[in-house]
């Protein structure tokens, strides 16, 4: 079967979406020119594979479910945001809270993100191949995200339960993130997330696993200075 094919220049983003979100969508969809447009390819709830083949704005692939989204390009702030379940690709880098909030599926950035990759994720796997900005999993709940550069400040502020994964340096770590030991089901968990994101071949050994030291958990008038 022939993909089917948008072509953002000539077709309104709104006639797009609406395709994308019919009853019957099935197959291998194509979106050509997109320039940038926010939210594309949001709301998919189908085992489709879309291919967007350039650069978007805000929030693409958000609330995704079910689908493939593999974006040719770079991503504008909020890239599969709030996302359940399914996988998105991105070929460049990613601006600021990508994957925010998102509860499942594998988010790949190949190149960079910025500030806040991860914030209050909540089961969301995201695996970046270059580094990521200030704040990352912030809030994070869980999940886990692996880093195979370096992290800016902050790294894991007031942490929950996700595990993050760093191969580079850490500027700073945030409220309640500690360093902790990289155990055997550890590194079990890093290669297969690696893998699954394409970045088979990594020394496990240079990576150091962060999470919560759960002394924010509750709250205690000590830590005040710390909330």
């Amino acid at each position: 079967m022939d993909p089917l094919i948008f072509d953002l220049s000539t077709t309104p983003l709104r006639e797009v979406n609406a395709a994308l979100h019919a009853a019957d969508l099935d197959g291998e969809i194509v979106i050509d020119q997109p320039a940038g447009a926010h939210s594309v390819a949001v709301g998919l709830d189908a085992p489709v594979k879309v291919s967007v083949e350039g650069h978007v704005g805000y929030y693409a692939a958000g609330m995704n479910q079910q689908a493939e989204v593999v974006i040719a390009g770079n991503a504008g702030t909020g890239v599969a945001e709030n996302m359940m379940s399914g996988t998105v690709v991105v070929r460049g880098n990613a601006s600021q809270s990508a994957g925010a909030t998102a509860h499942g599926g594998l988010l790949v950035i190949e190149g960079d993100a910025a500030a806040r990759c991860g914030i209050s994720m909540k089961g969301v796997d995201i695996v970046v191949g270059g580094n990521v900005g200030h704040s990352s999993a912030f809030m994070a709940q869980a999940g886990r995200l692996v880093v195979r550069g370096d992290a800016g400040e902050g790294l894991g502020d007031s942490i929950y339960e996700t595990r993050i994964y760093v191969r580079g340096t850490v500027a700073s770590l945030g409220a309640d993130c500690v360093a902790k030991e990289m155990r055997a089901e550890h590194l079990e968990e890093l290669a297969g997330l690696l893998k699954a994101a394409g970045f088979e071949g990594d020394d496990l050994s240079a990576y150091t696993r962060y999470g919560s030291a759960r002394s924010l958990y509750h709250f205690h008038v000590d830590n005040t200075g710390a909330y």
